[in-house]
């Protein structure tokens, strides 16, 4: 299951996020979502977990945690949605 994390503080690190989602089960993969430009964090990012129990704990557990000071928001990821191209 695919997992949306956002709220996150910038300063945070894959291996952060990794371990925090980690405590609930096996993290297969981390992404953190970047500025295609500045190449600075836009403070959500996505998390991997292919046990849906352990994933849907994870969620429960997290959801409205806080971390660096801001309470994440935290919840199954929607497939993205198509949208024209910018100019």
């Amino acid at each position: 299951m695919d997992i949306y994390v956002g709220n996150l503080p910038f300063s945070i690190h894959g291996e952060e996020l990794e371990d925090l989602f980690g405590a609930h089960g096996t993290v297969d993969r981390v992404s953190l979502v970047a500025d295609r430009e500045t190449g600075r964090p836009r403070g959500f990012g996505f998390v991997t977990m292919n046990n849906d129990a352990e994933a849907r704990s994870a969620i429960e557990a997290l959801n409205g945690s806080e971390v660096g000071g801001r309470a994440l928001k935290i919840n199954e990821a929607r497939p993205r949605e198509d949208r024209p191209p910018r100019r």
